[in-house]
């Protein structure tokens, strides 16, 4: 593992504070993990969470060209960075020096900026485009959180593949909650529709049980490789999961219309009990029991 500086714990420090600012429910999992991996994820997610910003009304007044030159230059950043071990950004430092001790590379970073210049032009994707998407945007950043919770541990590549693959299902059902939860605010202030079939207008009950069944399916399959990562790391991935599946469920029962002026969200108090079965090693039985982990645990 490399030795971190002072310049680059000052620099993780301020990319931790963007996960606790940003994500009351992934700042809440982190929380799960060791010291030194709980610095790779918040440092994935502030340099993530930049990024999106710049889309999403951070640039203000800016038109479309301008956020994909933001884009091109911080990527770029991000490549000079990884390249040197260094930069006078901090969040990009943070990243790049996480990205060197884990394996983290062009093969993440590039696909997720591709995603990040499609939202600087509105569009309604289609089936193609929206997997394209997808990837970049969700299933890549899930990669990264695998190569950082192994911190640089070598892996035999069918292990690997398995846990990139649950990684990608994950990252792509958290996106697609997301993606419900947020259709008024992508219609109204972004002028997004990313839902084929969909659009700008109000699903219908018929679309967003199709959606939810997708996203269950995701996280199941999912589910079946959070015990194959390593034991430490368990606790905050099955937290993660858990919170999405409650906003499923959540989703599930909201009436599709109530989605266009309402955010759907898991109350404080639950979260902190899937927070303590997760610690304790439980899982969520159907109808939102618990029993003890085993098998996938």
């Amino acid at each position: 593992m490399l030795r971190s500086s002072l310049h680059t714990r000052t620099c993780q420090t301020a990319a931790a504070r963007v996960i606790e600012e940003y994500s009351t429910s992934f700042s809440l999992a982190t929380r799960l993990l060791p010291p030194e991996i709980r610095t790779h994820v918040a440092s994935i997610y502030s340099l993530v969470r930049v990024a999106d910003e710049v889309v999403d009304g951070a640039f203000p007044a800016s038109e479309p060209e301008d956020r994909v030159r933001e884009l091109d230059d911080l990527e770029a950043r991000v490549r000079d960075a990884h390249s040197r071990g260094f930069s006078t950004d901090a969040y990009v430092h943070a990243f790049a020096w996480s990205a060197r001790s884990t394996g983290i590379g062009p093969a993440q970073w590039e696909p997720f900026f591709d995603s990040m210049r499609a939202d600087a032009h509105p569009c309604v994707h289609d089936e193609v485009s929206l997997r394209t998407y997808v990837h970049g945007s969700a299933e890549v950043v899930g990669e990264m959180c695998v190569l950082a919770f192994l911190d640089g541990a070598p892996v035999g590549p069918a292990r690997r593949e398995a846990l990139f693959r649950g990684a990608r299902a994950l990252g792509s059902a958290f996106q697609k909650v997301n993606f419900l939860r947020d259709l008024a605010e992508d219609r109204d202030d972004l002028d997004r529709a990313y839902l084929p079939g969909i659009g700008r207008s109000a699903p219908t009950d018929t679309q967003k049980a199709a959606i939810v069944a997708d996203i269950r399916d995701e996280l199941d399959t999912a589910c079946g490789s959070i015990g194959l990562l390593p034991k430490q790391v368990r606790p905050a991935v099955r937290l993660a999961h858990d919170l999405f599946e409650e906003l499923a469920r959540a989703l599930d029962a909201a009436p599709a219309h109530r989605l266009t002026h309402t955010r759907i969200r898991v109350p404080t108090r639950r979260k902190a009990v899937l927070a303590v079965s997760a610690l304790v090693g439980r899982r969520r039985a159907p109808g939102g029991g618990t029993t003890i982990g085993r098998g996938r645990a």
